[in-house]
């Protein structure tokens, strides 16, 4: 009797196309949802009956309660090697094994750029007013050479967003905890003494850094009042990065001049929303690592993944 395998919250439709599942038929019935089951009772429903399931991201938590509902459950892969939405000892504990799949830096580095790009050019104004019969140029842009980029984090990602600013002829600070002046070195740019320096210095501050209990909320009020009311936010990373009223306000109120947006507290983003409707936003629906390249990697390592645990020798192992 063949494992039943669901493939949860593939969007786009993409996720058979995009690897070849071939090597599984034999082996494994492979279904896929579409829609994004946000009734828990809904989502047990629909995959009760299967032994393994692929994840994208942190689309759909899996915590211990959940989990619990789903005692056929044997094997759950997430795209990328960190998923905090999974509860790994409670999956441990209930004998469920946790893989993942390589994931590239480049495609959020790429859209990060996007957002600084559409706002510090206006694009979604122009290109409105353009497609609206609205006025022939209404907008003075931000020059990026010459202007200081900040960026919360100096990683993978905050690496290469760095050496694109440094090309466009920008000065670039970093801070994170940990960074080190000789890290920052390595990339060409200077190390922030403070959190707050880097603030109240940059005209676009670009957050890279790992969501946790230390690092929720690290962009609040304070930090909002902190920036230049010309200066723009960007965050690719994770919405709990920010606390989401005060962006609110400081959207709404003139703190800063707006905000480029990638990532949210629930997505999908509630339709009344008003990240949605803010005339100083720039925001886009979580495309970050959304290309072909990692798509074809997810699904691609994901079926390596189930082939491996059929064999009983499970790879890319999270926890």
């Amino acid at each position: 009797m063949k494992l039943r395998c669901a493939v949860l919250d593939d969007y786009q439709g993409v996720a058979l196309a995009s690897a070849d599942w071939s090597p599984l038929a034999d082996r494994v019935d492979v279904r896929v949802l579409r829609e994004h089951l946000t009734d828990r009772d809904a989502l047990v429903a629909a995959v009760e009956d299967c032994e393994v399931l692929v994840v994208m991201r942190e689309r759909t938590p899996l915590d211990g309660e959940l989990l619990k509902r789903l005692p056929r459950l044997r094997l759950i892969v997430t795209s990328g090697m960190r998923n905090a939405s999974i509860d790994l000892a409670a999956s441990a504990g209930l004998g469920i094994t946790v893989c993942g799949t390589d994931s590239s830096s480049e495609p959020p580095a790429e859209l990060t750029w996007a957002l600084i790009l559409g706002l510090a050019r206006q694009v979604r104004t122009e290109a409105q007013a353009l497609r609206e019969g609205g006025p022939w140029q209404s907008t003075v842009d931000m020059d990026l050479a010459g202007r200081t980029l900040g960026l919360v984090g100096l990683g993978k990602i905050g690496g290469r967003v760095a050496r694109v600013g440094l090309a466009f002829g920008m000065d670039v600070l970093a801070w994170s905890p940990h960074l080190t002046d000789e890290r920052a070195a390595q990339h060409g740019v200077r190390r922030a003494a403070s959190k707050s320096e880097l603030l109240e210095s940059a005209d676009v501050v670009s957050l890279h850094m790992v969501l946790s209990d230390r690092t929720r909320g690290l962009i609040g009020a304070e930090e909002l009042r902190a920036m230049r009311p010309s200066a723009y936010l960007v965050n690719t990373s994770r919405a709990g990065l920010v606390d989401r009223e005060a962006l609110l306000r400081a959207l709404r109120e003139g703190w800063i001049a707006g905000a480029g947006l990638d990532v949210f507290d629930a997505e999908p983003l509630a339709a009344d929303d008003p990240l949605r409707t803010l005339p100083n936003v720039l925001a886009l629906p979580h495309l970050g690592y959304v290309t072909e390249g990692n798509y074809g990697r997810y699904f691609g390592q994901a079926v390596e993944d189930i082939e491996a645990f059929l064999a009983g020798a499970p790879v890319r192992v999270l926890g």
